[in-house]
């Protein structure tokens, strides 16, 4: 059985950090260094009592009311975060109840980073196929502002905080293709949050280049090991999927990448021949929201580009992990 994408809503914070509001914290960094070489104008950063579930009950609760969906339509919830309220209980069965969705739905958490959106396709698609399941909420939602250390210039100029809620059912107004998928572990430890968890429960001390010595609470991230792992797993990638899709990049309308920063985004456009009109990026007001950027790219890529039926675009997604995904989507 065929999976489609049915609808997409997205949620955001109301507080913003604007790049004057950063170039005051940081007068080294001016508001026009940080737009040219990020790509971002503002970014959401949730409360601080705000919480990933929160979002993604704002995010699933503007699905429901934007596309007249009733919670009792749903039979399956899968959430992507990692920042999640709870190491237990698993934070999708909150999210059944607060969102009034049937207790014999199934919902599951799994935690993934940039390329979660598209895992989440995957584990929707297989979900139909097999029979399990038929409308799935896949909901992806992160607060790494909370990871972030108040000094980290780099990444707070990066990340943003979102929730994005997706319907992926038996009908819908795009058909789901196949998959690409892939995982280097030994990169693991060049983007990671390494305090919290059972293994690092005390502090531990690490150091970034872009931030004072930190508590390993925080956030860390090798900018330049990341974009070496960009740029040589994304190309070969991207070619494996449009062969496995049996398309050529010429038949493909968009190519909807995760909105990582701007100066990345470029250098992959570059590297794969992608002219500029079918490469979209639209980072500039949300900033990289992690598992969120490509449904919130996706979703207003919908309002500004042509997509007629047999329309073909490419979704991609990669980071910390490692691990890539990418897939082809096709409009009826």
């Amino acid at each position: 059985m065929d999976a489609f994408i049915k609808a997409i809503s997205y949620y955001l914070p109301q507080q913003e950090l604007s790049n004057q509001q950063l170039a005051a914290l940081f007068p080294e960094w001016g508001v026009e260094k940080i737009a040219n070489k990020i790509g971002v104008e503002t970014r959401h950063i949730a409360a601080e009592d705000e919480f990933a579930s929160d979002m993604a009950i704002a995010a699933a609760k503007k699905l429901f009311a934007e596309y007249s969906i009733a919670p009792a339509y749903i039979d399956f919830i899968l959430y992507c975060t990692q920042s999640p309220d709870y190491f237990l209980p698993t934070t999708a069965c909150i999210l059944q109840d607060k969102l009034g969705i049937p207790t014999k739905a199934g919902a599951l958490d799994f935690n993934l980073g940039c390329s979660g959106y598209v895992y989440g396709l995957a584990l929707a698609k297989g979900l139909i196929a097999a029979g399990i399941a038929k409308n799935i909420l896949l909901i992806t939602s992160e607060t790494y502002s909370k990871f972030i250390h108040k000094n980290d210039k780099g990444n707070r100029t990066i990340f943003g905080d979102a929730a994005a809620a997706t319907l992926i059912s038996t009908d819908g107004f795009a058909s789901i293709g196949e998959f690409v998928l892939g995982t280097d572990g030994t990169g693991a430890e060049n983007l990671m949050v390494k305090q919290g968890a059972i293994r690092h429960p005390a502090k531990v001390r690490v150091t970034s280049e872009d931030s004072e010595e930190q508590a390993g609470e925080h956030l860390y991230m090798n900018g330049p090991e990341i974009f070496s792992f960009t740029s040589n797993a994304v190309p070969g990638l991207v070619e494996e999927t449009l062969l496995k899709n049996e398309v050529l990049k010429s038949d493909i309308g968009q190519f909807i990448f995760h909105q990582a920063n701007s100066y990345m985004l470029g250098h992959l456009r570059k590297k794969l021949h992608i002219a500029e009109d079918s490469f979209y990026i639209n980072m500039g007001k949300f900033a990289n929201t992690v598992s969120s950027t490509i449904p919130i790219a996706l979703a207003e890529a919908l309002k500004e580009k042509q997509h007629d039926a047999g329309t073909q675009w490419l979704l991609a997604g990669f980071g910390v992990g490692y691990s890539w995904g990418a897939t082809v989507i096709t409009f009826n």
